[in-house]
């Protein structure tokens, strides 16, 4: 679709918008006014609306009711461990931004320890009550977020030597902190829940 038909179909929306609004007012009360962004188009200052994305896709067809249990699993971990990844990207971001702003490496060293002290403190009674699975999808989840891999963000913040020791603690499990996320391949289903539960539609 181009540009011009694309604002073609804005400045039709805006007008039916007001048109309605304007019959409106001359029965009813006077309508709510809304505050919306404006761009620059060619000199001409326009709204701007920014229209949430809507993913579609085929409805999910299963050979049997086990492969239907397995989709209303990986639904469920989904929603329960993507908060989780949420909040450590955004964890991520705010120490990360934090760092920058101290004086030297061993001022910085001494604020990862408290930030690591603090994350356990605050997430091991919550990553108590996750299943194998769950714990395994959050790793994969992580990356996602953060387009690091779990072992990448642990050595970066505190060093190799604590990234070996995590890495070394999650293989015990069969876990890998140095898995990757791979939207096209084998976590392509579980990057259509992703989205479709960032986007409300389930």
């Amino acid at each position: 679709m181009s540009r011009k038909t694309i604002l073609s179909l804005v400045f039709f929306f805006l007008a039916t918008t007001c048109l309605a609004q304007h019959t409106e007012e001359e029965t009813t009360e006077p309508a709510t006014a809304y505050r919306v962004r404006t761009m620059v188009y060619k000199g001409d200052t326009i709204p701007y609306i920014a229209l949430p994305a809507v993913y579609i896709y085929r409805p999910m067809q299963f050979k049997n009711k086990r492969q239907e249990k397995r989709y209303s699993k990986l639904v469920r971990d989904v929603k329960k461990v993507l908060p989780l990844a949420n909040e450590v990207q955004h964890a991520i971001i705010e120490t990360y931004e934090y760092l920058m702003t101290l004086p030297d490496d061993k001022a910085r060293q001494r604020h990862m320890k408290a930030v690591e002290k603090s994350i356990k403190e605050q997430y091991t009674p919550r990553m108590k009550k996750l299943t194998f699975a769950q714990g395994k999808l959050l790793i994969k989840l992580v990356d996602r977020q953060t387009q690091s891999t779990g072992y990448e963000l642990v050595k970066a913040f505190l060093g190799p030597f604590r990234a070996g020791f995590y890495q070394a603690f999650a293989a015990l499990f069969g876990a890998s902190l140095k898995k990757e996320y791979d939207p096209e391949g084998e976590d392509a289903l579980t990057e259509r829940i992703v989205r479709m539960v960032e986007n409300g539609q389930l």
